[in-house]
């Protein structure tokens, strides 16, 4: 005669305890006054000028657009400053429709021999006296 096996016999497991309700989080409040001490103040470059438009690599010239109110001269010392890029040079060209120039009023796109690369959104700034 064959054994018959015993049914096996599954353990209940206990339900788990409900957990208690915890007091919700508490958010940092910050104030204005510290949330200005926070913001760092802007490097004084000085007056910006223009922004890079384009640039050529082959020549090295970077295309500026003079900013409204502003002029940039041949003899300048300007600063161009980006993401990657912190030139500090003389102008000692500027063309407009190559064709030099002497001056630039606002919103004129010259082109500027450069000393090495500048990218597109960079900032050109007179720095301070």
């Amino acid at each position: 005669m064959a054994t018959k096996k015993k049914p096996t016999v599954r353990k209940r497991v206990p339900a788990r305890a409900k957990a208690k309700k915890s007091a919700p989080k508490k958010r940092l409040v910050h104030s204005k006054k510290s949330r200005k001490a926070a913001k760092r103040a802007a490097p004084n470059y000085g007056k910006e000028i223009g922004r890079v438009v384009a640039f050529f690599r082959i020549p090295v010239v970077a295309v500026i657009q003079v900013a409204r109110g502003a002029r940039l001269k041949v003899g300048d010392a300007i600063r161009i400053k980006g993401h990657t890029t912190d030139l500090k040079l003389t102008v000692v060209s500027l063309q407009v429709n190559h064709k030099p120039v002497t001056e630039a009023g606002p919103r004129d796109e010259v082109g500027l021999k450069v000393a090495s690369r500048a990218r597109r959104g960079d900032r050109v700034y007179l720095p301070p006296a």
